[in-house]
């Protein structure tokens, strides 16, 4: 059924497919999918983050962002520190109980690429990714 055939329509299952695998992570009962995947990229950064790097990260908008990353702080999962000069930008910083879940998050995170690309030539793979990251840079 070639009307069934939309980028858009096949982008939104399988964004939901994602949010259901990662509502279901090892980490679940701890803090939420969306918790996890910050506490990932975070984990994952060796300079200096701030909200506006999640907001891009995840496509999320501020409001979203900051309610995300409140809940993350209230949970001591994170702290946000203003930074010399401007105590307007605050730095996050992933606190011990953060930490604490490093190998877990990770685990789940290289599971989960694992099933998702599991038969999937690395040649379509590579196709994919400059597909997906065109399609990202069209819709801002």
């Amino acid at each position: 059924m070639e009307h069934d055939r939309h980028a858009a329509r096949y982008v939104s299952k399988l964004s939901n497919k994602l949010r259901r695998k990662m509502d279901a992570f090892s980490t679940k009962g701890q803090m939420s999918g969306a918790q996890g995947k910050v506490l990932h990229f975070l984990l994952a950064q060796t300079g200096d983050v701030f909200q506006k790097d999640v907001e891009e990260e995840y496509s999320l908008r501020p409001s979203s962002a900051t309610q995300l990353l409140q809940k993350m702080e209230r949970e001591g999962l994170i702290r946000r520190e203003a930074m010399p000069g401007d105590a307007r930008r605050k730095r996050i910083v992933v606190c011990p109980k953060g930490l604490a879940y490093k190998d877990a998050v990770m685990e789940d995170i290289r599971a989960l690429e694992a099933e998702l690309t599991r038969g999937v030539d690395p040649d379509d793979l590579e196709t994919f990714l400059r597909v997906m990251e065109q399609m990202l840079k069209n819709i801002p």
